[in-house]
């Protein structure tokens, strides 16, 4: 089957909502949500930057699938509508590498009596088994198989026994290494774990990056704070640069992997606004002058206590801050552009084609008057 068949996408899948768009259409709609979300800033908003054709199908190497056992066709794996699976086996935008883990999975895992797996997890080349359960099941079923999954493309496939598995995908119970090795590295040379968060088109990463490093400017003097650094990837970017770099992060699996890819950056774990006071004591040491601000928050956006230390207390030169949600991005641009920054310039990246989801990188320096737009 081909990555580009829209065919293939099961009718009830509700995660793909632009399929049945074609990718002008899908790229018109996304610009007219920007426009109307982030009006204020319509004369700074630029062209959606997308990947085209066949890079738009097969880009998906990060998913967790709900797994149900079915005494005839073994374990199935995809998204739950009204207590009915809908297999997504076979989703044409998933990669090469989930869709042969998941065939692989779905003979070769011992039967839901026995084994009693709930969510499938896999970021990039290692996946997880979340099991519903305290009780390990051993890895019995995995001898002489080995060689056949090195060859699904994985190099790392963990057990996580977690009890109350659904809403969550991972909790407080055991998590074992069950074959391969712990870590893995991306396109990008940067390692990563089983619960890695990371961009799943990285190509498309590496330019809003290139962007951020352009305007913020890092270089030998300056100082970049890094909230919601996650593993590192723009830590090391800066440091690579000469900049003083500072991370903050709450996963420690993320900040375990921030140390090894961005070795020089000091890092701080724990939620962005208990971490201020670290922070302020951080960046009290240079120029305000000399100040840049990197963030990625997730979907709820800066904390408020975040968005008021940056314009009273921190006042960094320029901010670039990357957003999944143009609702939430609306919200924190107000409040910085009504308290001295002003808004250079919004990118937005299609790092999620078929879906309604958009990114956008926005660039904002401090000005001497609020609510100041430039060109």
């Amino acid at each position: 089957m081909p990555m580009t068949d829209r065919g293939a996408c099961p009718a009830e899948c509700r995660a793909c909502s632009h399929r049945g768009l074609n990718e002008a259409e899908s790229l018109a709609q996304k610009q007219a949500w920007l426009a109307e979300r982030l009006a204020p800033w319509a004369n700074v908003l630029r062209r959606i930057v997308a990947p085209a054709g066949p890079e738009r199908w097969g880009y998906r190497d990060k998913v967790a699938l709900k797994a149900r056992w079915d005494p005839q066709e073994g374990w199935r794996f995809g998204m739950e509508v009204r207590d009915r699976l809908i297999g997504l086996e076979n989703c044409p935008v998933q990669s090469n590498r989930v869709r042969s883990a998941l065939a692989w999975l779905s003979k070769a895992l011992p039967p839901a009596g026995v084994f009693p797996l709930s969510i499938y997890s896999q970021v990039g080349t290692q996946a997880t088994l979340i099991l519903k359960t305290q009780n390990d099941p051993g890895d019995g079923w995995l001898a002489g198989k080995e060689a056949e999954l090195a060859r699904t493309g994985l190099e790392g496939l963990w057990i996580h026994l977690f009890p109350c598995a659904g809403r969550h995908l991972f909790g407080a119970g055991p998590m074992r290494l069950l074959w391969g090795k712990p870590l893995s590295r991306n396109s990008m040379g940067l390692f990563y774990g089983p619960q890695g968060f990371q961009q799943v088109i990285l190509s498309l990463y590496a330019r809003s990056l290139d962007e951020a490093e352009a305007f913020l400017s890092p270089g030998p003097g300056t100082s970049v704070i890094d909230l919601y650094c996650g593993a590192g990837a723009t830590l090391a970017r800066w440091s690579a640069r000469g900049a003083r770099t500072l991370g903050i992060e709450l996963s420690k699996e993320a900040l375990d992997c921030a140390r090894l890819n961005a070795p020089e950056a000091d890092l701080l774990r724990g939620r962005c606004a208990l971490r201020i006071p670290q922070a302020e004591a951080w960046i009290q040491q240079v120029p305000e002058a000399f100040r840049l601000v990197y963030a990625n928050p997730p979907r709820t956006g800066l904390e408020p206590e975040i968005t008021g230390w940056l314009t009273a207390s921190c006042r960094p030169a320029r901010i670039a801050y990357l957003s999944c949600s143009a609702g939430t991005l609306s919200r924190d641009l107000e409040r910085l552009t009504a308290e001295g920054f002003s808004v250079v310039s919004i990118l937005p990246y299609d790092f999620f084609p078929q879906t309604r989801h958009v990114e956008t990188l926005t660039l904002l320096e401090r000005s001497e008057d609020p609510k100041i737009y430039k060109e």
